[in-house]
Order: structure tokens, then C-alpha cells, then sequence
């Protein structure tokens, strides 16, 4: 059976890539961050063993639901525990280890997200982080410039603040901005950044 993509999903190219790397890293546990309709929980279902879980967080039931559905449509709902309210609340209630964490929230948030998941991550584990060039929204005012977060990353710029863009588009550059740099300085993590649909950031444990 086919996967149901919406507007908002991560899109089949880099769905199978995450059905990939569960198989890479062996996954048996994944945590989602932000999980929409359950369009990559789907991708990451078809790779985990039967005994395997996907924690699901999203703010609204009703997108829960649909993603109970399309699991179900998978026979892979048993994997599933849905989790309504705040994501980065929910996974510090959680103890680990998760071989594969998905960021997909809010961008300012991203950095609390990594925080709140990197001692669940065993070594050889992953922390991917999706719209880390572009938040892949319609409205150009809430987005992220990436050109304006090359700038700040080569140092060319100082403070994103300082530019002319949208408060908005300020507010998720900086955010990613914050993510990449943290994540760049954590000891025992490894970053590249994958120009793969908005732009995919994959964090590996290293020790």
C-alpha cells in the first residue's frame, strides 16, 4: 500500500531515506518531534522489527488520528504511541535508548528538542533535524533564508536580527541558525547537513 503525503509532509524522497537509515542504525525505537499526520511515521514503520516503537507527538489530536489511520492501514499501528501536547515536555518523560530522533517542530525549538533527546541517543544513533534550509512553508514571510543563514554561518553576518527580512523569517533563521552551531559543538555528535528537499541536518552519536 502507498503512503499518503500532505502538503506539510517531508515528501517520498526523503521518506525512504528515513526508512533507510532506520535500517542502517539497526532502529528499534524512534522518536518523532513534531509528527503531522504520520507521513515519516509510516517510512520509519516499514523498517523497524515488530517488537520496534515510534513515539508520535503532535499537538493535535485530530492530525494523531489521521496518522493512527494511515498506521493502521500499514498493520503497523501496534508500533505506534501517540502523544498529544508538547513534544520536547513529552520526550523528556521518556527514557531511552532511541536510535533515530526526528525534528520536525517549530524551528526556535529545535536546540530544547536536541537537549532533551541526546542522552537517549546511543552511540551510532541519529538526531535528524528536517527544514534546516527552508521551513518549507507557503508564505514567504515564514520561512527560512538560508542565504541569510550562509551569511551567518560563514560569519559574514553578525546578528540575524540585524537584517531587513520578516520578523517571522528572523525568528526561524535564527532558530536554525542556534540548532546548527549547537549541534556543531556538542562533544560526541557528528553533523552534515543535506541539501535534501528543505534541507536535512543528520547529528550521529559518536561515542
Amino acid at each position: 500500500m502507498g503512503l499518503y503525503r500532505t502538503s506539510a509532509s517531508i515528501g517520498p524522497d526523503i521518506g525512504a531515506w528515513l526508512c533507510q537509515l532506520a535500517r542502517i542504525t539497526d532502529a528499534t525505537r524512534v522518536f518523532e518531534f513534531g509528527s503531522g499526520y504520520g507521513y515519516s511515521a509510516c517510512w520509519f514503520a516499514r523498517a523497524l522489527p515488530d517488537d520496534g516503537e515510534i513515539v508520535l507527538t503532535e499537538g493535535s489530536s485530530e492530525n494523531l488520528e489521521r496518522a493512527r489511520t494511515y498506521l493502521e492501514r500499514l498493520d503497523a499501528a501496534d508500533l505506534a504511541t501517540f502523544e498529544v501536547g508538547d513534544a520536547v515536555e513529552t520526550a523528556s518523560q521518556y527514557d531511552g535508548p532511541f536510535e533515530i530522533a526526528l525534528l520536525d517542530i517549530e524551528k526556535y525549538q529545535y536546540v530544547n528538542a536536541f537537549e532533551a533527546i541526546r542522552e537517549s541517543i546511543p552511540p551510532g544513533g541519529m538526531v535528524i533535524a528536517d527544514n534546516t534550509m527552508s521551513a518549507g512553508r507557503d508564505a514567504p514571510d515564514d520561512t527560512v533564508d538560508f542565504e541569510v543563514l550562509l551569511a551567518a554561518l560563514t560569519g559574514e553576518i553578525v546578528d540575524i536580527q540585524e537584517t531587513e527580512l520578516p520578523e517571522e523569517t528572523k525568528k526561524h533563521t535564527a532558530g536554525i541558525l542556534e540548532y546548527l552551531t549547537h549541534v556543531r559543538e556538542s562533544s560526541a555528535f557528528e553533523s552534515t547537513l543535506l541539501p535534501l528537499g528543505d534541507g536535512v541536518t543528520v547529528t550521529t552519536r559518536t561515542r
